[in-house]
């Protein structure tokens, strides 16, 4: 079942799941990540009811575990709904961003490697070991980043690339 936000809310509202459980805090949670599964397809671990696709992990000092959690229960849960919202709205456009990307103008560079400059960073995929490696580095050249690993396709590397900025950014907006 696939909800929206309104839904989860009215969940939240009638203490559904652990919001009515003894000892589970209802709030001082903190955001230590946030995901996106590509579809809805898990459920919010605080109401237990809402599907959802992007995923709030929240942590508490006096809870042992990590809950996977919707964006209402999140941002009920760290006392500010509107942060909430605002990180899926930026994680929604990031997903979107990743749709794009392997369409965007993407040069060639002397060597003859793909490369492209975005939000700061610039990206060469490379032909490495019977697959393709990235290189991502700030404009400025402050940051350089070799990945590890080598991919199948061009193509994967590229998204590689991508979700590896996608990770830099999201640790960057944190401080």
């Amino acid at each position: 079942m696939k909800g929206t936000l309104d839904d989860e809310a009215r969940l939240v509202a009638s203490g559904r799941g652990k919001w009515s459980q003894p000892g589970v805090p209802h709030r001082g949670w903190q955001c230590i990540d946030i995901e996106d599964l590509g579809e809805p397809q898990a459920t919010c671990e605080m109401c237990e009811s809402q599907t959802i696709r992007y995923v709030h992990h929240m942590e508490h000092r006096n809870y042992d575990e990590v809950l996977a959690v919707g964006c209402i229960c999140a941002g009920n849960m760290e006392g500010d709904v509107a942060t909430a919202r605002t990180r899926e709205a930026a994680m929604k456009s990031r997903a979107s961003k990743r749709k794009r990307w392997l369409t965007r103008a993407w040069r060639v560079s002397a060597k003859g490697n793909p490369w492209i400059s975005a939000d700061g960073y610039r990206v060469t995929v490379y032909p490495r070991g019977g697959g393709w490696a990235t290189t991502v580095s700030s404009d400025d050249n402050s940051f350089v980043h070799h990945g590890r690993l080598n991919y199948p396709t061009q193509q994967q590397a590229k998204l590689a690339a991508f979700d590896h900025i996608t990770r830099l950014e999201a640790r960057n907006a944190k401080g």
